[in-house]
């Protein structure tokens, strides 16, 4: 994320904040010093407003709120663009007649994704603060990678941690103790669209999203590849609400499987694949007619 602060704070918050936050220009401020983040991949001069607020660029609540608005911007902006695109592509219009489809479902699921998702980005904040205050294992070039093979490898062990991770985290959330204060809201959308990826819980969200900001505060990770895992992730998750079938993939958790998860509660837990489920009994295979319901009524 430092990256995109370098390049967001250039762009346009150096001046909202020198509007609503004016200050004195810093005399040892070292200008040098500003953008060299991006400065690693592009060389991008600092704006004519970047010392005029009281906020430097480095004050830890400027930080935080520009981080703030930047996730709950991304969110939305995928949250909305992703899920209308599969809506009207993909999704089986025909499912609006199923019988386990809920009156005015659309609007309730965009209703309580607008709820979840602020919420969700002020709780994935302070992960951001930390990477940008250096806790984390991110690093900027490929040439940087532990091995030249590492900048191949990282993508599987990513996916790989994060599957597991998500596995026993979702499925944690449907222990009776759990389930009905944390993820019950989520399981409301028997039949769900791709507006259902974002409707839930908040903090349900935020704990399924634990493991994508563990992995770099563990292993290495590039920054490109992180910016690009995150947009693939949130995707997704998105995706695998289309309900529709795109792949009969016994190895990969799809729209197929995690349909049977909100129809059947108990089976497919899994992110992207299927091993964990395999793993612990949880695997569930469609049979073909579950989706199909309202065409033989």
């Amino acid at each position: 994320m430092d990256v995109v602060l370098d390049i967001l704070d250039t762009l346009a918050f150096d001046r909202v904040y020198a509007s609503i936050l004016p200050g004195n220009s810093t005399p040892e401020l070292d200008t040098t010093l500003l953008n060299q983040h991006v400065g690693r991949y592009y060389p991008l001069q600092p704006s004519q407003w970047a010392d005029a607020s009281s906020w430097k660029r480095d004050h830890l609540s400027r930080q935080a709120t520009s981080l703030l608005f930047i996730t709950w911007f991304f969110g939305m902006a995928i949250y909305f663009i992703g899920s209308t695109i599969f809506y009207h592509t993909w999704w089986d219009k025909s499912l609006l007649k199923h019988p386990r489809f809920l009156k005015n479902q659309v609007r309730l699921e965009i209703e309580q994704a607008l709820f979840s998702i602020p919420i969700m980005a002020i709780l994935t904040v302070p992960f951001f603060l930390a990477e940008l205050r250096g806790w984390s294992k991110l690093y900027d070039l490929p040439d940087e990678a532990p091995f030249p093979a590492y900048n191949w490898l990282q993508y599987l062990f990513f996916l790989a941690f994060t599957d597991t991770g998500i596995y026993w985290i979702h499925r944690y959330e449907h222990h009776p103790l759990v389930y009905r204060w944390l993820h019950k809201r989520h399981h409301k959308w028997l039949v769900p669209t791709p507006f259902a990826s974002f409707a839930f819980n908040p903090f349900d969200g935020w704990a399924q999203s634990l493991p994508y900001h563990i992995f770099p505060m563990l292993f290495p990770l590039q920054k490109g590849a992180y910016l690009g895992l995150f947009v693939f992730v949130t995707l997704w998750t998105v995706l695998i609400h289309d309900a529709d079938c795109l792949s009969h993939s016994a190895i990969i958790n799809g729209p197929e499987c995690h349909t049977l998860h909100h129809l059947f509660f108990n089976y497919n837990y899994g992110q992207f694949t299927t091993f964990w489920d395999r793993v612990g009994g949880t695997y569930r295979k469609a049979r073909g007619d579950e989706f199909k319901m309202v065409k033989s009524q």
